[in-house]
């Protein structure tokens, strides 16, 4: 970031009243536009600065200055005569497509352990610095990622912290801990929250500069994507995110998951699946278009790497059969005919398939051997859906029609494995549907949306059992509304 000597603030003065007049603004609509940068001086104090009379602290004649200077550039763009050819730098000097341009380079080729190191580069153009932290897979800690320099920077709590909430919260926070100005900016791919972008600030009053502010989210969106695709090319950014070793079949059931969030416009859904490393049997699945949303979660028989394959087999035939645009009948059927022909016995999974057309809200779904889907709707559970009964998949379909149901715009869609209601505390009890519904209930009535209400259950299924899960326990949530109208309707 360019620095260039003060000027006397007296000259200041002079330049601002000059300008001022040039602005085309009234006093008040300076005020205006000065408070929306964070001033505090009221509109008297602001009139007498302007008249001589009386001077405003620096930060405030600062501010002040900012919001005659973003006027005259919003003059000067009105008046720019344009040109036949443009000509551009490539690499403005100083500039965040500077910085996000060296970013995308040095990434082009650099080994995954490298990003840290590449994303404190990029923030230096911007004249900051910046550490890159990840959320575990648990999602109960921000791991930094190392930056080849010593670093003060630690293991940080999701829960009860700052940097915990601009994660939580996917918003950007001020902080002065430890004497050092900070933004705790979150770290995204798509809707997929992966992290925080730590950004140490030279000074205090950086805090009030909008336009470094979303800098810095652009930087943080560009390395959350980095983080997504070439993390794939190595394991070092997986290492970070682990607290300990995963057994073989939760290794294999990670990498078939989808993200654990997805969105559109119309269509937000968020999955978790415990314990983290140590799963076997249970799995889930989405596809998104424009038109609609199919879902899919699944529960094998058994436990360790023999139902983890079986869980495969179910997923793999389950995609198989939905990508070929095959309903929600074939697909069950492929799954009961896969099931049967690679596990001869009593092999069998548990699930639910659903598909919601996005226009009218109309979700068809098929429930094998598995709990019902529960809607809620205003804040509370209003049904469990029990239509689509069917035998699990693998003991043969025995007949079976796929039940409808009709939502309603703002409604959600929870579908769960028996892991998380039968989990049990010390005494014995389970964590039950009661519990589950009035802790959906709660979530939707404080707004937290279903990335963070499925981190909220799932900390709390695995609380309520002394963090020690005796089964699966897996949550795929979905929310939906209505999409709005086309122009002129």
């Amino acid at each position: 970031m360019t620095r260039h000597a003060a000027p006397p603030p007296d000259d200041q003065r002079v330049r601002l009243r000059a300008a001022f007049r040039h602005s085309d603004l009234s006093a008040e609509q300076l005020w205006t536009r000065y408070f929306g940068l964070g001033g505090d001086a009221d509109l008297l104090d602001v009139e007498a600065h302007l008249e001589g009379l009386q001077e405003l602290p620096t930060l405030q004649a600062d501010l002040l200055a900012l919001a005659v200077n973003e006027r005259l550039d919003e003059l000067t763009a009105e008046r720019r005569v344009p040109f036949v050819q443009l000509l551009q730098d490539a690499r403005p000097p100083g500039s965040p497509l500077r910085s996000l341009a060296e970013l995308l380079e040095a990434a082009h080729r650099s080994p995954p352990e490298r990003l840290g190191a590449i994303a404190r580069e990029a923030g230096r153009t911007l004249g900051v610095d910046v550490t890159v932290h990840l959320a575990d897979h648990e999602q109960q800690h921000l791991v930094p990622l190392p930056s080849g320099v010593p670093s003060r920077s630690t293991r940080l709590r999701i829960d009860g912290t700052l940097p915990g909430r601009s994660y939580q919260n996917l918003e950007i926070l001020p902080s002065v801990a430890g004497g050092t100005p900070r933004l705790w900016v979150p770290l995204e791919d798509g809707t997929e929250r992966l992290g925080v972008l730590e950004v140490r600030l030279a000074t205090a009053e950086a805090f009030h500069d909008a336009g470094l502010r979303d800098h810095c989210r652009w930087l943080a969106l560009l390395i959350g994507h980095l983080v997504a695709s070439i993390g794939r090319y190595g394991d070092e950014l997986e290492r970070v995110r682990r607290s300990r070793p995963p057994t073989p079949a939760a290794e294999l059931i990670w990498r078939q998951l989808p993200p654990l969030t997805a969105a559109t416009d119309d269509f937000v859904l968020a999955g978790s699946l415990e314990p983290t490393y140590d799963v076997g049997g249970d799995a889930f699945d989405f596809a998104l278009t424009e038109h609609t949303v199919s879902l899919a979660v699944f529960d094998a028989m058994g436990h360790g790497m023999p139902a983890a394959i079986l869980a495969s087999a179910a997923l793999a035939a389950y995609r198989s059969t939905r990508r070929d645009r095959r309903g929600i009948y074939e697909q069950a059927r492929s799954i009961d005919e896969t099931i049967a022909r690679c596990f001869p016995g009593s092999a069998f999974v548990t699930g639910v398939l659903a598909e919601l057309d996005v226009a009218s809200g109309r979700l068809r779904y098929v429930a094998a051997g598995h709990p019902p889907p529960l809607v809620l709707r205003g804040r509370k559970v209003v049904k469990s859906l029990d239509g689509g009964r069917r035998v699990p998949f693998g003991l043969g379909d025995g007949g079976f029609a796929v039940a409808e149901e009709v939502l309603q715009p703002g409604d959600w869609l929870a579908l769960y494995t028996d892991g998380i209601t039968e989990a049990r505390d010390a005494s014995g009890a389970w964590f039950g549907e009661e519990r589950l519904v009035e802790l959906l209930a709660r979530a939707s009535a404080a707004g937290h949306p279903p990335p963070e209400t499925v981190r909220r259950l799932t900390r709390a299924v695995l609380e309520h059992q002394g963090g020690l899960l005796q089964d699966d326990a897996t949550v795929l949530l979905a929310s939906w509304r209505a999409p709005a109208p086309p122009p002129g309707v």
